[in-house]
């Protein structure tokens, strides 16, 4: 990311390591700020999601300028699509140039980036309510939601942290030892013609069918890598769903055990057949809600949202949970002063 030791040179190498040792320890103590009562939700999660947004807005608005082959252009689309319509004759020209413009950030993809975090918010209203009623408090009732999210952006996290590895593995072997036929089947890499910093980037290998193709032309020359890569996240998202239920508390056993501790029952069934009536629901909802977090971001891969369609789920989960978060302390207090 940050360039060879060689080129850096030591003293760099170990100011960069210490910047980054002291940004985690930092990140770690304002989380426990807000784990402590002086905020909302998880520190991680923000930070997560401030910076997914902050990636939005520069690519949106950055006043920086890039030489791509065609001169210096501005890199934010919003910006590039004024400066191009102020400069040039040919408006109409202009405007196809703003809206699809290769290597650099265009209005079409900050448009289709705005249309993904409307679908995401659509779909985070799907719910199937269960009534529930107390044993021990007569006429008390509710309602127990099970979300088409029932995961939340749990399968997207776990799915980018095990391609994550799998990069930095592959990256490590590749430059070590090139030509080894197994390193060269997990993956091969290339300098990025538009990175400054040395970037890499996957060129053959598992790796690249794992990553999401780059544009539409790049899906119509190579059909297969799309299909692998939509396989790809839409099995590894149900399954990192499925697994996450039975190991966080939240399967169908461990709710229908909450259940029973609170004295709640489902009316019209007996309490025996609680599990099996949520059984009926958390673990579809699980799998197939898993399926639409992946099939979410392969669209808005396939789009050419800004940033990375990995990216917005987790931003758009993570803003939503806030709101409910929010929503729910504000009733609380309504109610704490009678409102």
């Amino acid at each position: 990311m940050y360039g060879d030791v060689r080129d850096l040179g030591c003293g760099n190498a170990i100011l960069i390591i210490i910047q980054l040792f002291f940004a985690g320890i930092i990140v770690i103590c304002l989380d426990e700020l807000l784990q402590k009562g002086y905020g909302i939700g998880s520190g991680i999660s923000l930070f997560i999601a401030t910076n997914i947004c902050e990636n939005i807005i520069w690519k949106a608005f950055s006043p920086t300028t890039i030489n791509s082959g065609r001169g210096a252009e501005f890199e934010g689309a919003v910006i590039a699509l004024f400066h191009l319509l102020l400069t040039r004759s040919d408006k109409v020209g202009a405007l196809n140039e703003a809206f699809f413009r290769q290597n650099l950030p265009n209005v079409t993809n900050l448009l289709a980036t705005a249309v993904v975090f409307l679908i995401v918010i659509y779909f985070q209203g799907f719910r199937v309510e269960i009534p529930v009623r107390s044993k021990s408090a007569r006429g008390q009732q509710g309602s127990y939601p099970i979300k088409l999210f029932y995961t939340s952006n749990m399968p997207i996290i776990l799915q980018s942290a095990l391609v994550s590895n799998l990069y930095f593995i592959s990256q490590l072997l590749f430059k070590r030892y090139s030509n080894n036929f197994v390193v060269n089947l997990l993956g091969k890499w290339k300098e990025s013609e538009y990175s400054q910093s040395g970037q890499l980037i996957p060129v053959g290998g598992l790796v690249y069918y794992i990553t999401p193709p780059t544009s539409l032309g790049d899906i119509v020359a190579n059909p297969f890598h799309a299909v692998f890569y939509l396989t790809f996240m839409l099995t590894a998202c149900a399954l990192f769903s499925k697994t996450w239920i039975e190991v966080s508390g939240s399967s169908a056993r461990d709710v229908a055990k909450q259940l029973k501790e609170q004295q709640m029952v489902m009316p019209g069934h007996r309490e025996s057949n609680l599990q099996r009536e949520l059984n009926r629901y958390i673990p579809i909802a699980a799998a197939f809600g898993g399926m639409c977090i992946g099939a979410l971001t392969v669209v808005a891969d396939f789009m050419g949202a800004i940033g990375s369609g990995t990216g917005i789920l987790l931003a758009v989960t993570i803003i939503y949970q806030y709101f409910e978060t929010f929503d729910k302390e504000r009733a609380s207090e309504l109610g704490f002063f009678g409102f």
